[in-house]
């Protein structure tokens, strides 16, 4: 499906008058403005035709804005063709640039807001559960943060022993994981529970340490370590 398919349709959020969106930005800056205004002058700014009625129709089949920048790259030129699709990587890679600064100038650990903010704006959106690691200095200060898998609706895969293989070659002392539900519903599962600990484990053989394993469920953060499933 492209852009035309995409805009062709009657979107439930509704397509806008730019024009008068302009305006009211220049009156009062973008905060007044809603979600499908903003995406359209985004868009529009980005050389995008019918810009309003693609940022509706995006929306619309998405489900919301975090949903529309989860979307993989492939998916949304799918959905609304290449331009669109770059435009929306591009937004995207920005929030996580902002979001991941403070994680590299400070303890990752120290700030649990700062964390779960990066993480939601990372994962809450993606259409399948992925598992990531953020491999942290001695200072806990954030060296990188990796995708480690991809699975399905309901399950990714988490292999201890080539977090710990990956942790050795980055030279990172600490390592915090984190997968999404994109279904919802955010009490671990069995295999969740089951992988943290091995982590753990594995971890600790090697004088590493897992501070904590990270849940995303939309808009719920949830700590593996406070529900108590690990040390």
């Amino acid at each position: 499906m492209g852009a035309a398919a995409i805009t062709s349709c009657a979107p439930h959020f509704g397509a806008c008058d730019l024009a008068e969106v302009r305006e009211r930005l220049d009156r009062g800056g973008p905060e007044p403005l809603e979600t499908v205004e903003v995406l359209s002058l985004v868009l529009a700014l980005g050389g995008v035709r019918q810009a309003d009625a693609c940022a509706a129709g995006l929306l619309d089949r998405f489900g919301s804005v975090a949903e529309v920048l989860g979307q993989p790259e492939p998916e949304l030129r799918r959905a609304a063709g290449g331009r669109v699709a770059r435009l929306v990587v591009l937004v995207r890679d920005l929030q996580r640039r902002a979001l991941a600064e403070p994680l590299r100038r400070r303890p990752v650990i120290s700030s649990w807001s700062a964390l779960a903010s990066y993480l939601r704006a990372t994962l809450a959106g993606r259409p399948r559960e992925e598992t990531h690691a953020l491999f942290l200095d001695r200072r806990n200060g954030l060296i990188r943060d990796e995708r480690l898998g991809e699975g399905s609706v309901c399950h990714a895969p988490l292999y201890p022993r080539e977090v710990v293989r990956r942790a050795l070659e980055l030279n990172a002392a600490s390592v915090i994981l984190a997968h999404n539900h994109p279904a919802g519903g955010a009490e671990p599962s069995a295999a969740d529970r089951q992988s943290t600990v091995e982590t753990d484990a594995a971890c600790r053989a090697l004088g590493l340490t897992l501070h904590d394993h990270v849940l995303v469920a939309r808009d719920e953060v949830v700590s593996l370590r406070a529900l108590g499933v690990f040390p």
